[in-house]
Order: structure tokens, then C-alpha cells, then sequence
């Protein structure tokens, strides 16, 4: 069976499931029980929601879809091969698109992306919608520091990680940036994606095009808060050190329902690297 031929009280349903946040296994099981293969099932609600998304887009004059990484199946393989380390998929949910990964990163590799970075921190910055440059904002209180891509051996190995584990070329992401949150710090829920109506996203832009997706890497597990949280999807992800959360976003707009932020740490102090990946070659 393809999805022509889901019939259409149980594909309305379907959409209305997806769109609510439900999670992948209950957006396939009206199909299962109408006696899909549990294939064609994942693939035929993927297409669903993909073309429903694209005619909402052409009705409403927004952005069409762009391609993006698209790293693990639903319910497909729990251990991925990323090139010299096997990864943990823990949560996989299908709209929005976000992936909890286990394990991505060995302690020694936190411990050691930590002590390269403390040196270089500072107060951390948001692109300014109007000229593009960088400066600091009130909804953004960690400091931070950036790696050109493969500035190290370490970057360089995990760019190489980095790219297996998401299907994505290594020269379309961004350097790493790390950065440190202490107690009461957090980064509000925001987009990361450039607006295209901002004027300061042209030189953003120019730059490798639109990023598509995000990486966001635990260094260290605080001792209360910090979680990676998604307030449209009503998600959060507990910063676990090794762990890491990806998500995808097709277009620069909303509808992707990828807010998302840095909750306050509570206790301790958190620790992340974020790798942002673009549409084409970075530079």
C-alpha cells in the first residue's frame, strides 16, 4: 500500500496526531491495524505529513521545504555506526523532528573540549536582526567560545562523528561553539535558523546558506536544571554529559515547531557544545 491510498478519515486522524506531538509509534498503529507492514507504515505517514506540510505552505505563501540531515529511522536501529564510535538513539520523534542521541561523546572527550574552551570565554552573543553582527542580549546569559571547523584534533574528530552520524557533509557545519552556563544562567526559546526578513541575515546567509539543523552536546551533567526543553512540543531533554539532542528544521519559519532553550541550571553549572549545520558548505 502507498499513502494514495490511506483512506481519509484515518489520514485526517493521522495529521491531527502528528501535529498535536504524538509520538511516532501511535502516529503508524491505525495504519498496522488496518494490516500495513510496519515499514511502509513509518514511510507512508512520513510522505503524509510531508506533503501536508508542503500544501500548507504553497495555501499560505511561506517557505517550501529545504533538505535536511535526517540520521536514524523510527523504530529502526538503537545503535548507529558513527564512524569511530557507535551512538545510542534514546528518543526519536518524528514533528518536530527531534532525536535524544546517547552517548555521542566520551567523558575525556567533555573533560578535554571544556579545558580547550575555558581560556576563550566570554560573554556569549546573539546575531543582531538588523546588521548581523554579533552582540550580547539579555535572553542569552551563558558565555561561550567558538573552534573554527577542525581547528584541533579533537574538532576534527568530532566533526568526523559529527558528519557520519548525521548523514551530512562535514563542510556544512558550522565550528563548534561550547559554551558554560552557571547557576541562573539559560538562553531563552528561540529559533536558530535566519530569518530570512531580518535584513542582518544576508551576511549569515551568504555564508553557507540557511542552517537546517542542530546539534546540542552535554559536556558535564549539572547537579539541578539545564535541560534542552522544546515548549511547542512540550519536550524537554535532561543534560546528561556524553548525551546530545538534534533537531531539524526544513524552513525558516515557525511552523517547524523547533523553539526551543537553555532552561536555568538550578545547581552546578552545565556545559555544551552545539554544532549548527548548514544547507551548503560553510566558510
Amino acid at each position: 500500500m502507498s499513502d494514495d491510498e490511506i483512506p481519509a478519515m484515518v489520514g485526517d486522524q493521522i495529521l491531527r496526531d502528528a501535529f498535536a506531538g504524538r509520538p511516532p509509534e501511535d502516529l503508524i498503529q491505525p495504519l498496522l491495524s488496518l494490516g500495513w507492514d510496519g515499514e511502509a507504515a513509518v514511510a507512508a505517514v512520513e510522505r503524509l505529513v510531508r506533503t501536508r506540510l508542503e500544501q500548507h505552505a504553497r495555501e499560505n505563501a511561506l517557505p517550501l521545504p529545504s533538505r535536511v540531515p535526517g540520521p536514524a529511522g523510527l523504530n529502526a536501529a538503537t545503535l548507529i555506526e558513527a564512524g569511530d564510535r557507535r551512538v545510542r538513539v534514546l528518543a526519536n520523534l518524528l514533528f518536530p523532528r527531534i532525536i535524544l542521541f546517547g552517548g555521542l561523546l566520551a567523558e575525556a572527550e567533555c573533560d578535554a573540549l571544556i579545558r580547550a574552551a575555558k581560556p576563550r570565554l566570554k560573554r556569549s552573543t546573539v546575531v543582531h536582526s538588523v546588521t548581523g553582527a554579533d552582540q550580547t542580549h539579555d535572553a542569552r546569559t551563558s558565555e561561550g567560545m567558538s573552534f573554527t571547523r577542525g581547528e584541533t584534533p579533537l574538532c576534527r574528530a568530532l566533526d568526523a562523528r559529527i558528519a557520519a552520524l548525521l548523514d551530512w557533509p562535514a563542510e556544512c557545519g558550522e565550528g563548534l561553539q561550547v559554551l558554560r552556563y552557571p547557576v541562573g544562567a539559560e538562553y531563552k526559546p528561540h529559533y536558530d535558523y535566519f530569518d530570512p526578513a531580518d535584513a542582518g541575515s544576508a551576511a549569515q546567509l551568504a555564508r553557507g546558506g540557511q542552517r537546517v539543523a542542530t546539534l546540542v552536546m552535554d559536556l558535564n551533567t549539572p547537579e539541578s536544571g539545564g535541560a534542552t526543553i522544546f515548549p511547542d512540543a512540550r519536550f524537554e531533554a535532561g543534560a546528561i554529559q556524553g548525551n546530545a539532542v538534534f533537531f531539524s528544521y526544513d524552513r525558516p519559519h515557525p511552523m517547524t515547531r523547533t523553539l526551543h532553550g537553555g532552561a536555568p541550571v538550578h545547581s552546578g553549572e552545565k556545559w555544551i557544545a552545539t554544532k549548527w549545520l548548514r544547507e551548503s558548505a560553510h566558510h
